[in-house]
């Protein structure tokens, strides 16, 4: 007079459920766009950065020990006193980046606004660039 249900039954019945780990239309935990691209050329370290509607005077670049900090932060502001509307919003970015590769700390990043993305290239240094070598016989 058991109430015990055998493991074995009970995982036969688990194993017929549906995991909805692997659906791809549930999404419990989605991707995350932080704005962000790091890639590496041959002879560059890039960064991309997402800073849509910020000015190049209100973005702050700095890069020490490694890390790139990228500050940007931007107010909107509409005064209509015809219709007595008023509207201000703001918005800012903050991102940290560890800089992948040997850097060369003697050349200037290269920093560029276009289009709402803010790029910074870094030249990699000779150490870090590949090397061909050559086979001897013998």
């Amino acid at each position: 007079m058991s109430n015990l249900v055998p493991l074995k039954s009970m995982l036969s019945t688990l194993n017929r459920w549906p995991s909805f780990w692997d659906d791809e239309d549930l999404q419990l935990f989605p991707s995350v766009d932080h704005g962000v691209d790091v890639y590496e050329t041959e002879n560059e370290v890039v960064v991309k950065a997402n800073v849509a509607g910020v000015t190049s005077d209100d973005i702050d670049v700095t890069f020490e020990k490694g890390v790139l900090w990228i500050q940007a932060k931007a107010v909107k502001k509409e005064d209509d006193q015809d219709s007595k509307y008023y509207s201000k919003s703001s918005w800012s970015y903050s991102y940290k980046i560890a800089v992948p590769g040997l850097i060369d700390h003697t050349q200037e990043p290269d920093v560029t606004l276009e289009n709402g993305i803010l790029k910074v290239v870094f030249a990699k240094s000779e150490a870090s660039k590949p090397k061909k070598l050559t086979v001897k016989t013998g």
